[in-house]
C-alpha cells in the first residue's frame, strides 16, 4: 500500500473515533437517567435496566457482521451502515413506549457494533504493525472519554433538570451527520494488497469466520478480553450509579462522578498499556499486569476503604482495565491478514457474549437484592463476583501465545 494511501486511511480513522466516541456515550449514558427513562418508558427500574442491557444482544451478534462487511465491502460502506443504524437507534429513544425503548436499545447495540472493529480495520490499514497496539490503544482512549461524557457530563445535565428527549434528539442529529462524513472521507479498499494472502480459491462470506473460529488462541483472546471487560460494561457504566447510592449512600453526583472515573482511567490506560507493549515488543507480561491492577484496585475498595476515595480507586482500576484491549492485538496477530475484520468482529463477538452471559447472573445475584439487602456486605460481595472473573481471565492468559515484536524475533532466529 502506498504512503499516500496509508494517510488518507489514517484519516479516515480519526473520523472513526468520532463513531466510537459516539458509541461510548450513548452506551453508558441511560445510567444516569434512570429515573428519567422508567418514567419516559413508563417501566420499572429492574425492567429498565433489562431494557438497557438489550444493547448487548445486538452489539455481540452484530459484530460478526461487522467483521463479515469489513471485510467484504470496506470501510467506507460498513462503517456508514453502522453509524446510521446508531443515529436511528437514538431517535427511536424519543418515543415514549417500551417497544420503541427497545427496538431503539437494539438498533443501538447493532450500530455502534460496527464502530470498534471499523476503527482497528482503519487502524490496521494506515498504522505499522510496530504501531498497531499504540493506535487500538488511542482508539480506545476515545472511545472511554465518551464513556466519561456519557456520565460526568450527561449526569448533571440530568440532575439540573435538562429534558432528555434533547438529549436523544442531538445525538441522533450529530451520529447521523457524522454517518455522512465517514462515508465521503473513507477511501474505497484496495483488494490487491492482500490478494497474496488469500487463498486461490474465493472466500465465501462466512469462510473468514472459519479460519478465526478454527484457531483456540481466538477463543482464548475473546474470553480474556470478556472478563476484563465485564466490570467495566455491567458494573461501571450500568450498576454502579444505583450501587454507590444504595449501599454506600452517595449522593446521586458523587456516585456519578465515582463510577465515571473507570472510564476516565480507561482513557489513559489504553493507550498507555498498548504503548507499553509496543516498546517492551511482548503482550502477555502487560496483560496479566493490567489484570492484577484491577484486583489491587478492587480490594483497596472493599477492605481499606479508608486508603483513598473511591473515585481515586475506580480510576485506578479503569487503568489497569485497559489491559482488556491487548487481545485485540493478539487475535490479528494469530490470525492471517486477510481476515483482520472478521478477527475483530469474532473477539467483540465473544468479549460481549461474555458480558451478555454475565450480565443477568449478576442482575439476578446482586441487582435484585440492591434494594432489600442493600449496605458494605451487599456491595463488598458483588464486587468479589467482579475479581473471580478477572482471576479466571489472568489463569487463562497463561495459555496464551505471546505475539510481541520480541517474541516473532526470538521465534526467526531459532
Amino acid at each position: 500500500m502506498s504512503a499516500s494511501l496509508k494517510k488518507f486511511y489514517v484519516i479516515a480513522w480519526v473520523f472513526g473515533l468520532i463513531f466510537y466516541f459516539l458509541d461510548y456515550v450513548i452506551r453508558s449514558a441511560p445510567a444516569v437517567m434512570i429515573p428519567e427513562l422508567v418514567s419516559n418508558f413508563k417501566t420499572t427500574e429492574l425492567k429498565l435496566i433489562s431494557m438497557v442491557g438489550t444493547y448487548y444482544y445486538t452489539y455481540s451478534t452484530c459484530s460478526l457482521i461487522a467483521g463479515i462487511a469489513l471485510d467484504k465491502f470496506g470501510g467506507k460502506r460498513s462503517l456508514f451502515a453502522g453509524c446510521l443504524i446508531l443515529g436511528v437507534g437514538c431517535l427511536l429513544f424519543l418515543i415514549s413506549s417500551q417497544t420503541a425503548g427497545i427496538t431503539g436499545r437494539l438498533l443501538q447495540g447493532a450500530g455502534c457494533a460496527f464502530a470498534f472493529p471499523g476503527c482497528v480495520y482503519l487502524a490496521s490499514k494506515g498504522f505499522s504493525s510496530k504501531s498497531l497496539a499504540t493506535a487500538i490503544g488511542a482508539t480506545q482512549c476515545i472511545g472511554m472519554l465518551g464513556g466519561t461524557a456519557g456520565q460526568f457530563l450527561v449526569g448533571p445535565w440530568v440532575e439540573e433538570g435538562i429534558n432528555i428527549n434533547s438529549f436523544w434528539l442531538w445525538s441522533g442529529i450529530i451520529t447521523i451527520i457524522t454517518a455522512v462524513l465517514l462515508y465521503f472521507f473513507t477511501p474505497k479498499d484496495d483488494q490487491t494488497d492482500v490478494a497474496e494472502e488469500k487463498p486461490h480459491h474465493s472466500v465465501g462470506y462466512l469462510d473468514t469466520y472459519k479460519v478465526v473460529f478454527k484457531n483456540p488462541q481466538s477463543w482464548l483472546c475473546g474470553i480474556i478480553s470478556g472478563l476484563l471487560f465485564a466490570p467495566t460494561t455491567i458494573f461501571a457504566m450500568t450498576w454502579a450509579v444505583a450501587f454507590f447510592e444504595k449501599d454506600k449512600q452517595f449522593l446521586f453526583r458523587e456516585a456519578t462522578i465515582t463510577s465515571a472515573m473507570v472510564a476516565f482511567g480507561w482513557a489513559f490506560g489504553c493507550p498507555l498499556l498498548g504503548f507499553i507493549t509496543d516498546k517492551i515488543g511482548r503482550r502477555k507480561p502487560v496483560l496479566i499486569g493490567g489484570a492484577l491492577l484491577m484486583i489491587l484496585s478492587f480490594l483497596q475498595m472493599i477492605y481499606l476503604p479508608d486508603l483513598y476515595a473511591a473515585k481515586i480507586s475506580m480510576f485506578i482500576f479503569g487503568v489497569g482495565s485497559g489491559a482488556a484491549m491487548i487481545p485485540y492485538s493478539v487475535i490479528k496477530e494469530t490470525n492471517p491478514d486477510y481476515v483482520k475484520g472478521s478477527a475483530t468482529g469474532a473477539i467483540n463477538f465473544i468479549t460481549f457474549g461474555v458480558t451478555t452471559l454475565l450480565s443477568p447472573i449478576f442482575s439476578r445475584w446482586f441487582g435484585k437484592s440492591l434494594d432489600i439487602n442493600s449496605g458494605n456486605l451487599h456491595f463488598e460481595h458483588s464486587v468479589l463476583f467482579w475479581i473471580a472473573g478477572i482471576v479466571l481471565a489472568i489463569l487463562i492468559s497463561f495459555m496464551l501465545k505471546e505475539t510481541g515484536e520480541k517474541a516473532k524475533i526470538q521465534l526467526i532466529s531459532a
